[in-house]
């Protein structure tokens, strides 16, 4: 298997050295530095805001640096646009889906290049046909002539590499293209992943499972505060060096639980079902308990907590807190009576990006932020200020928009809003879902501390070492139901698996 840094081929595809990039007072990057060679996958690796995603925008012609070089294949190059990076053979997978919901799978694909017919019509068959091939390839079954509206978030992540592989790139950036993917997808996409390496693309591979990393990458490079801080062989360097080098400091426990004895049930769901979706989803949680559902992608844990908080209207089945019923299908008599919910897709569900900070941290609260209906502005700051701190929220200024957070202190905000409510039943769907290690320790320290304070919760979650770390008990869910139940003492990662598969044993 070639490394790509030997003497077979010692030029880099692309080399970046010196890099500066600044948003007004805010120094996003400061001399970074990155080679990527063909037929090496390379591993970029830091906390959120270390300047890992405004390089990648540089690369992709999003942004223009403020200094430095860039060079392809050791020419000097400056990317006016993003087209002119895809001419330049770069292809980027973000780590949030970007698709079009009403043009088709097709469609979202070929944006910009259809393939035409006479008089310039877009010839649709052939575009499927490309398109069905592109999935063949990957070995996922997809119609090319559904709309993209309503596809999961594993399934635009799909898409979205299906489009970059679709372009021939000699480069392919992927940030976070597994946050929401089974084990199964995730090995199918690295399989095409190491086949494109081995044909000689290099690939820039940016990840916060540092298992992933280890599996696919041969070198890596850490950043923190904008800056390059190394780049080593990744047989070289252990996975605590690699922590230590991102966050300056040593991290602590990942999972930091702390044992809380239960207190009376606060939420009781009893024969919940959805049509197509789950059935009979029967469970309690308690004060100070820390409930996980577990399961494989599609196995119906985000239905069944939408459906709790009333996002959905359930089609049967009862749900209580502090033994009053919730009326199907109304997410305001849950607020009222102490639910919150923190979505998977933050950007989507959980934020308002063009808003500030301030104002989507203190969304939940404007009834009481507000006098004669008009909003008191010093006490909505302090709300959010006392929030955003609690959380060591990073930002610039309160009133930028939350557009312009990464993606963990993104997700402090959206944990910020429904915090500031007071909740006695607080639901995580995916609570680390594509955030660096120190803010999923900050993340998990919360969890438990709300936990200690009595709240009741239910965490969703696709990362195993999670669950086994954070829950109190775990119900695995497969195929719309619930399979089975482990205390804490009992769940392992061969337990949950046997459950999520229905298979009898671990080959």
């Amino acid at each position: 298997m070639s490394t790509g840094a030997d003497e077979t081929d010692p030029k880099p595809v692309v080399s970046l050295a010196g890099v500066t990039k600044a948003f007004g007072a805010v120094r996003a990057l400061r001399g970074a530095r990155l080679d990527l060679y063909p037929g090496e996958a390379h591993a970029l690796v830091g906390e959120n805001g270390a300047g890992k995603s405004t390089l990648i925008k540089i690369l992709a012609g999003l942004y223009r640096p403020d200094g430095g070089r860039i060079e392809i294949d050791g020419v000097p190059t400056a990317f006016a646009d993003t087209a002119a990076a895809m001419n330049a053979g770069i292809a980027v997978i973000y780590q949030e889906p970007a698709l079009f919901g009403d043009l088709t799978i097709a469609e979202n694909l070929f944006i910009g290049r259809q393939p035409r017919v006479r008089f310039g019509l877009i010839d649709r068959p052939a575009m499927n046909r490309r398109a069905a091939a592109l999935f063949d390839r990957l070995g996922v079954p997809m119609d090319p002539d559904r709309p993209a509206k309503g596809l999961s978030i594993a399934d635009q992540q799909i898409v979205e590499i299906a489009k970059a592989i679709s372009l021939d790139a000699r480069v392919l950036v992927m940030d976070e293209p597994t946050a929401a993917l089974s084990g199964v997808e995730v090995e199918r996409l690295f399989s095409v992943v190491r086949a494109l390496r081995d044909d000689g693309a290099a690939v820039l591979f940016i990840s916060h499972r540092f298992e992933e990393v280890e599996a696919l990458c041969q070198r890596v490079t850490v950043m923190r505060d904008g800056a390059h801080v190394s780049t080593d062989p990744m047989d070289e360097v252990t996975v605590d060096q690699l922590v230590r080098r991102m966050v300056g400091r040593e991290l602590g426990a990942m999972f930091p639980k702390q044992d809380v004895e239960p207190g009376e049930v606060v939420l009781e769901v009893e024969g919940l079902s959805r049509a197509g979706i789950c059935r009979d989803i029967t469970f309690e949680v308690r004060a100070g308990e820390i409930v996980a559902l577990a399961g494989l992608v599609g196995a119906g844990r985000s239905e069944v907590v939408q459906a709790v908080f009333g996002i959905e209207p359930r089609g049967a089945g009862r749900v209580r807190v502090a033994g009053r019923e919730l009326p199907s299908g109304n997410p305001r008599a849950a607020m009222r009576a102490g639910v919150a919910l923190v979505p998977e897709d933050r950007r989507q569900q959980g934020l308002l990006l063009d808003l500030s900070i301030m104002r989507n941290a203190t969304l939940t609260r404007r009834g009481r932020l507000s006098r004669f209906g008009f909003l008191v502005g010093g006490a909505e700051r302090r709300a959010a200020e006392k929030w955003t701190a609690r959380l060591n929220t990073r930002y610039g200024r309160l009133t930028d928009a939350a557009g312009t957070l990464s993606g963990g202190n993104q997700q402090k905000i959206v944990l910020a809003k429904w915090l500031a409510t007071g909740p006695r039943v607080l639901i995580v769907d995916e609570p680390t879902r594509g955030i660096d290690v120190a803010t999923k320790a900050e993340v998990h320290r919360l969890l438990s501390s709300l936990a200690a304070e009595g709240v009741a919760v239910i965490m969703v979650s696709s990362e195993l070492l999670e669950v086994l770390g954070m829950a109190d008990r775990v119900l695995v869910m497969r195929e719309g139901r619930i399979a089975g139940e482990l205390d804490r003492s009992d769940a392992t990662e061969e337990a949950v698996m046997l459950l999520a598969t229905g298979r009898e044993s671990v080959a």
